[in-house]
């Protein structure tokens, strides 16, 4: 019984490293689509809802891997010789793990920073384009009620 749910862990240990791998993948996706000016919204928010399906994938492996630990916890501790290599592997998965989450903090504090950078540009952008709407207003508003003056020959007679 116990080997069944190792062999269940170290599964759902290696389904979470493909999980973190296509985390990272989308963090390096979602860093072009901050650079690159031309990258429509759409693209970028269908970036952050794989990005959320993959969290929420995590949050389910990391739960069924909690309850079975829980469930084999005595066993292997009472018996850590009989399951050396299977937690020596668990150990490797759970190292791997950690050094991609480490990663993936680190991509998401530059992507924050690119995220911010973006709106501040786009700000700006908004308040250049309402400034020079204003002054093209403005400048038709001026033109238009200037008044309508009578045509008078150049000697000032009539």
């Amino acid at each position: 019984m116990a080997d069944t749910y190792l062999a269940i862990m170290l599964q759902s240990l290696k389904k979470k490293e493909k999980v973190l791998d296509e985390i990272i993948r989308l963090n390096d996706l979602q860093k072009k689509e901050l650079t690159e000016l031309s990258t429509p919204v759409d693209d970028f928010d269908k970036t952050v809802e794989d990005k959320s399906a993959c969290i929420d994938q995590l949050n389910q492996l990391d739960s069924g891997f909690e309850k079975l630990y829980a469930q084999v916890e005595e066993e292997l501790k009472g018996n850590k010789e009989q399951y050396a290599d299977i937690i020596k592997e668990m150990q490797q998965r759970i190292r791997s793990i950690t050094d991609k989450s480490i990663m993936i903090q680190a991509q998401e504090a530059r992507n924050k920073d690119l995220m911010m950078q973006k709106f501040t540009t786009v700000k700006k952008h908004a308040k250049d384009v309402r400034a020079n709407s204003k002054a093209i207003t403005g400048y038709y508003k001026t033109m238009t009620h200037s008044g309508y003056m009578e045509s008078r020959y150049m000697d000032g007679k009539k």
